[in-house]
């Protein structure tokens, strides 16, 4: 069996040497993912778009993450990467206070919003770290507006 883990870096090493020891093999394309209750990931495995080559990264270096379908890109200030993780998925492992969802597609780094611009029908468009603008859907607004005590 194939467990992929996205726990806290303090307890990773024991949990893969105790998995491990008994007959289960740590993969991070494994269908399975075990996570820690209440603790949020430093890092996430990505692979990048050009060469598909895996990488990790910090979860400080996350912009924004957008869907699109079964594809789900990581931004950062310097590139893009693809996730093997679905956005629901992420929304469990990453950090409530540092990111928010505001669409059914985007998920964004609180610390990476540059520019907060109202629009017409309870909608907002945010200008991000690296450029790109996302937008908070008229679902996700009040949620939005409590989030940055707007």
């Amino acid at each position: 069996m194939k467990i992929k883990l996205a726990i806290s870096d303090e307890s990773y090493d024991e949990v893969k040497e105790f998995l491990e020891s008994k007959g289960i093999e740590i993969d991070n394309n494994a269908a399975f993912l075990l996570t820690e209750t209440d603790r949020y990931i430093n890092h996430l495995t990505v692979r990048d778009r050009d060469n598909s080559s895996k990488l990790y990264i910090s979860v400080e270096d996350i912009v924004y993450i957008e869907s699109f379908g079964h594809t789900v890109e990581i931004h950062t200030l310097d590139n893009t990467y693809l996730s093997g993780e679905r956005l629901y998925q992420l929304c469990g492992i990453l950090d409530p206070r540092s990111f928010v969802r505001i669409s059914n597609s985007v998920i964004i780094s609180r610390k990476k919003v540059k520019e907060i611009t109202p629009a017409f029908s309870m909608k907002f468009t945010l200008k991000m770290a690296n450029g790109d603008k996302v937008y908070v859907t008229r679902s996700y607004y009040n949620i939005f507006k409590e989030y940055f005590g707007i």
